[in-house]
């Protein structure tokens, strides 16, 4: 497949996301190296919603380590529990936050971020990393967000 996307302007968001799985999935098809599939995702995700900021997390020990991503710089390292990143983890759960400052302990990586959905990613029925996406507007995100985002996790290969 050729490295473009063809966004759809459909103002459905599960069209946005039924159109850009499969393109996903050509670009993940036979490559194996992680980070260029992450970045890969990030990148798409961007292009489609031009959310805020979307990118990885790595599980590394105790803690999530920042991996490909695309928007502003990010908080390096977030600690098991700690913000919307490290409780997703903890809780090994999707979580929508509709409004950042009213989530307790959010770690604010950038005052423009007001809105995050963060996604556990499993392999061997562990978290090995997050995907967060964080918008400028309040309420960005909702359960058709959460639905398609954990099928697009689940189709890199973490092992």
């Amino acid at each position: 497949m050729a490295e473009d996307l063809s966004i759809t302007t459909s103002t459905d968001k599960g069209e946005q996301y039924q159109s850009l799985i499969p393109q996903i999935e050509a670009l993940l098809y036979g490559e194996p190296e992680l980070v260029a599939n992450l970045g890969n995702i990030c990148a798409a995700l961007k292009e489609q919603f031009k959310w805020f900021w979307v990118g990885f997390y790595l599980v590394k020990g105790n803690e999530l380590v920042l991996g490909p991503f695309q928007g502003p710089v990010a908080c390096t390292r977030i600690a098991l529990g700690k913000g919307v990143c490290g409780t997703a983890w903890q809780q090994q759960k999707t979580l929508i936050v509709p409004d950042v400052d009213a989530f307790p302990g959010h770690i604010a990586c950038s005052s423009l971020s007001r809105s995050e959905i963060v996604i556990p990613v499993f392999a061997d029925h562990r978290v090995v990393a997050v995907l967060d996406v964080d918008s400028e507007a309040l309420d960005q995100f909702d359960e058709t967000d959460a639905k398609y985002l954990e099928q697009i996790v689940n189709l890199v290969n973490f092992k």
